[in-house]
Parts: C-alpha cells; structure tokens; sequence
C-alpha cells in the first residue's frame, strides 16, 4: 500500500488520516518546517497526499453509452421471447380455438337449422309424447 504516515499496519494498511480528508491538500508546504501543518497532521485535519493510488479516466465525448445498444436490443428481446414463448403459446392457443369453437356452436344454436334440429333431437327424446320435468 502507498503513501501514509507511520509503519504500516498489517491489518488495515496504512493510516492516511480521518474519513473525509484523504488526500486533502497541504498546499504543498513541508510539514518538517510548518509547525501549524504539522498540527494539522497530527490531529486528522488534513492527511498527506496519498501515494500509490492509480486512477484512470476517458473524456466524456470518447465514451460511447450506448454503443451496441441497438444490436442488443434486438437479439437480446429475440432471445427473451424465444425463452418465454412456450410459457404462453400454448395456452393462448387452447383459449382461442376454445373461443372459436363456443362461438361456433352459439350461432349454430342461434340459427334456423340448429333450432329445428334441437326440436328433432327432443321430438326424438320423448317419442313424441309431453316433456315431463
């Protein structure tokens, strides 16, 4: 580990002064001959420039957010469905013809040739005598 004041600690590295003040600036005295800086050091106000921290960085008009974003929404909803489509397919299939079939059956019933076939089969039932309920 880098920079910090003291030996280092094996357990928590070394000590680079109170949360909040890393790498504070000491404006650049020394603090071998500024006693108030010195002061400062010691009590936590300030820490010493940290040493070993390596940042990195690209500007912002470099970055691409949303590079591929097309692509991948493409082939990322492709697979999407794909995963999920025998969830709903066949269920949906078996509503529709169900519909489909009942709403067939209602307008055969409804219609002319269905009531005079529903009167047959009851003419039929009852071998032409009164329906006793």
């Amino acid at each position: 580990m880098g920079g910090g004041s003291g030996p280092p600690d094996k357990l928590n590295g070394q000590y680079l002064g109170n949360w909040g003040n890393f790498g504070t600036s000491t404006l650049g005295l020394d603090p071998s001959r500024n006693k108030s800086l010195k002061a400062l050091l010691r009590h936590g106000i300030c820490s010493p420039t940290q040493k070993g921290i390596v940042s990195y960085a690209i500007s912002a008009n470099r970055q691409r957010p949303l590079a591929g974003a097309a692509y991948a929404a493409v082939f990322n909803t492709w697979r999407r469905f794909r995963a999920q489509a025998l969830y709903f397919i066949p269920p949906f299939t078996i509503a529709y013809l169900a519909m489909d079939w009942a709403i067939k059956k209602n307008e055969y019933y409804n219609s002319k040739a269905g009531r005079m076939a529903d009167a047959q089969a009851a003419e039929e039932a009852t071998g032409g005598g009164p329906v006793r309920g």
